[in-house]
């Protein structure tokens, strides 16, 4: 039996393949202010979140709202230019339906990019972090409710949310280009208000090493459909209590500084996997 959210899947997809997009390999999910990636993305078509059926529109600065296909590190991608996030409005279902049609378009693999404050007292300000796990701290699961078997399963193996594999291929990139690249746990709230200086503390003491407001339902969905899973935060400022204040033009001014190294960890892996 088809289920409604199988039927929006499948007219998203259909849609998607009319633009002439097919064979599509690995999602990209680029988050606040590390959007330009997509431009770099070669022979590319774009479609404007609004023109798919079922899609939801990004609402916030930084986040260019659409879909770009092509090439980029020899493999055929389709990059979000832009997220959705649970304190929009979006229910859990509208912010992982991106997910669900990569999985429809056949895409095996997604990176997973986000900006994120720093828990970690390590950590410097413009840093990359691969994550190596998550801490579901939104209080919500977007797996609740019926579960289609056609989908997933009902109870999800989170073990290994983030592909081990993948993991050590990142390592290696990042070593061949010489960067200092972090790793660590990424803990999701829903915002959009910042976190307390007394919620980093408890951040910290539960594990966490960044903290930011997306990420982890889409992993949540990515595993749940059986698609493999690349993570990585850009360090765009120090977590409550650890600077004087916190502000989003300083996480887009942040993530617009190094960019460039992001992008090319980002293409490098892409080329290595």
């Amino acid at each position: 039996m088809t289920t409604k959210l199988q039927e929006k899947i499948t007219e998203a997809a259909e849609f998607i393949k009319k633009q002439g997009i097919e064979d599509v390999e690995i999602g990209l999910i680029l988050g606040s202010g590390l959007g330009e990636l997509g431009d770099e993305v070669g022979e590319a078509k774009k479609i404007k979140y609004d023109q798919i059926p079922h899609f939801p529109v990004s609402t916030v600065e930084g986040h260019a709202g659409q879909l770009v296909y092509g090439q980029l590190g020899g493999k055929k991608v389709l990059a979000m230019q832009g997220r959705f996030h649970f304190y929009e409005g979006y229910t859990l279902e509208e912010v992982t339906f991106p997910i669900r049609v990569m999985k429809e378009l056949g895409i095996h693999s997604v990176i997973v990019t986000n900006a994120a404050g720093g828990i970690n007292t390590s950590f410097a300000q413009g840093e990359l972090m691969l994550i190596t796990d998550h801490i579901n701290y939104t209080g919500v699961n977007p797996l609740m409710g019926p579960n289609d078997p056609a989908m997933g399963p009902r109870f999800t193996d989170m073990s290994q949310a983030y592909d081990v594999a993948y993991q050590q291929i990142v390592r290696e990139v990042a070593k061949e280009m010489s960067l200092d690249l972090k790793e660590g746990v990424y803990i999701g709230y829903t915002g959009p208000t910042y976190e307390t200086p007394a919620e980093i503390k408890m951040s910290r003491i539960m594990g966490a090493d960044a903290v930011g407001m997306s990420t982890v339902p889409e992993v949540i969905v990515a595993a749940h459909a059986g698609l493999r899973v690349i993570g990585i935060s850009c360090i765009t400022n120090l977590a409550a209590g650890m600077q004087e204040s916190l502000n989003h033009d300083e996480v887009v001014e942040t993530t617009q500084r190094v960019k460039g190294t992001f992008k090319a960890l980002v293409k490098n892996t892409l080329a290595a996997i």
